[in-house]
């Protein structure tokens, strides 16, 4: 008779990387497989100190406080958690692995008794390849729940479908988040959104768009807008907009300044130009492909010239870049990675 295999130790360290927006049952077993083969299980919480949008409706804080919710229903001690929150960085993939890895190694303490757990399921799960140093566990739970598929439902109020996706403590927190103000903000938004994209399904080919924004730096401060229409009603934003059929990139970049801040007249922005860069994450706009042309302008020192929002801004304001670059939760899109890539290359 064959003796039977000895039992695989635990590993003092189990790391599982996602966005759990919002966490959901399959989230749920993932993590109690993971923590029958680790000792503890560090939850790495993605797009950290974004601001809230139909993609992110929940803040970190928030989402870690469900997972500790639905594990302790589950009967799992708050002792075998640990989190890290780590922010997106859509134009520098290694600023994105250094925080995950520091974020981790302050938990570890130099133990290189780390698994990183996950499921390998098309090209979003690239990164479960980018941490050579840990053993990959390859988890048994395939399902096709994606938590997608929970916003859609939860937007569109197919309250049932959710609370089939979703454990009891997440299902009680959606429906007191629901009477919030931040909801009805979020609701409105969703059907926006969902009108727009309608407006172009019929279109021969799936439509593309270009868009130009400024990054205006002086003594110290960043011109910025607030916006006064979805989406992002409310957050802040480089001056910008959609190109005209007629215009040069550069030309309805500044139009566009001039639109939104009535910066411009008897000012050559032109001549204040620095740097130019093409931004073009598939996803950074919840609109569709959109590729912005961004420029980078620097008028030097001196007094701040005086605004006034016009256009599609609410607000036109000059901010301290050391404010600006503190509060990326404020930022519309990825507003807030445009400036810091240009003001942090000076």
């Amino acid at each position: 008779m064959t003796a039977p295999a000895p039992a695989r130790r635990k590993r003092t360290f189990g790391v599982y990387i996602g966005r759990f927006e919002p966490p959901h049952q399959a989230h749920l077993l993932v993590m109690l497989e993971a923590l029958q083969s680790v000792q503890k299980l560090i939850v790495v919480i993605g797009s950290a100190r974004a601001a809230r949008n139909i993609k992110n409706p929940f803040t970190a804080d928030e989402r870690q406080e469900l997972i500790v919710a639905m594990l302790r229903d589950a009967g799992v001690p708050r002792a075998r958690l640990l989190f890290v929150h780590v922010r997106d960085y859509f134009y520098n993939e290694a600023l994105w692995l250094s925080e995950v890895q520091g974020g981790v190694a302050g938990h570890t303490r130099g133990s290189t008794d780390i698994a990183l757990i996950g499921h390998i399921k098309d090209e979003s799960s690239y990164y479960l390849r980018s941490f050579p140093a840990w053993e990959f566990i390859p988890t048994h739970v395939v399902s096709p729940l994606s938590a997608t598929d929970v916003r859609t439902a939860y937007f569109e109020n197919r309250l049932h479908d959710v609370q089939e996706m979703v454990p009891a403590s997440i299902h009680a927190f959606l429906d007191r988040f629901r009477a919030g103000p931040e909801f009805q903000e979020l609701q409105t938004e969703y059907d926006y959104l969902r009108r727009y994209r309608a407006a172009w399904k019929d279109a021969p080919f799936p439509p593309i768009f270009v868009t130009t924004d400024a990054v205006v730096v002086k003594s110290g401060h960043v011109l910025l807008v607030r916006r006064g229409g979805l989406p992002g009603r409310g957050r802040l934003a480089m001056p910008g907009g959609f190109l005209e059929q007629d215009e040069p990139l550069l030309t309805g970049c500044i139009r566009e300044v001039h639109e939104e801040t009535g910066l411009g007249a008897g000012l050559d922005l032109a001549a204040h130009l620095r740097a130019q860069a093409v931004f073009d994450y598939p996803s950074r706009s919840l609109r569709g492909r959109t590729v912005t042309h961004a420029f980078h302008f620097d008028l030097g020192l001196g007094q701040l010239p005086r605004l006034s929002g016009g256009s599609d801004a609410s607000e036109a304001l000059w901010v301290p870049l050391n404010d600006a670059l503190g509060q990326p939760e404020q930022f519309f899109e990825d507003h807030h990675a445009i400036v810091e890539h240009f003001v942090m290359r000076g």
